[in-house]
């Protein structure tokens, strides 16, 4: 886990998970969860979720031996928090990093929160049956709401 710990204070608010992997998509999602943590006085708790990739036959690349997968889902989730607020972060936003499946660690994460903001990649019908959704995985089976943002529209 990285970023801050929440306070006793922290504790005893609402949250707002959202669900970061970089995309432009994850980068609105944390807009318009920031802006529905403002409006219900909740705290915004951003989640990066990765697992080692499986090595599935003689063409697959290794990875190097110094790459540091944890560092760099760190740098992808500050990244993105530089990208949806600049200077002007929320005041007690939490980047947390976690290993394991998005989906699960999302679905995990849902417990006890107000709602769960995910963005959307747009894949939909055979494709999206094939790659499997994160969104839909979530919407499914999150112990809260859930909103999927889609599109660019900026939070209003």
């Amino acid at each position: 886990m990285t970023g801050t710990e929440p306070s006793n204070d922290q504790s005893a608010q609402q949250r707002i998970v959202v669900g970061v992997d970089g995309s432009q998509q994850s980068v609105q999602a944390l807009r318009w969860a920031n802006r529905l943590a403002a409006s219900t006085g909740s705290r915004l708790e951003a989640i990066i979720a990765w697992e080692y990739p499986m090595a599935t036959g003689w063409g697959t690349t290794m990875m190097p031996l110094n790459y540091d997968l944890m560092a760099d889902m760190e740098k992808v989730l500050t990244d993105a928090a530089d990208a949806a607020f600049g200077a002007d972060r929320p005041a007690g936003l939490i980047l947390t990093v976690r290993e394991g499946h998005p989906a699960r660690v999302l679905i995990d994460c849902s417990a006890g929160a107000l709602m769960l903001v995910v963005g959307s990649r747009g894949h939909g019908g055979f494709a999206g049956l094939l790659l499997g959704s994160i969104s839909a995985n979530v919407a499914e089976h999150a112990h809260c709401p859930v909103l999927v943002v889609h599109g660019d529209q900026l939070a209003g």
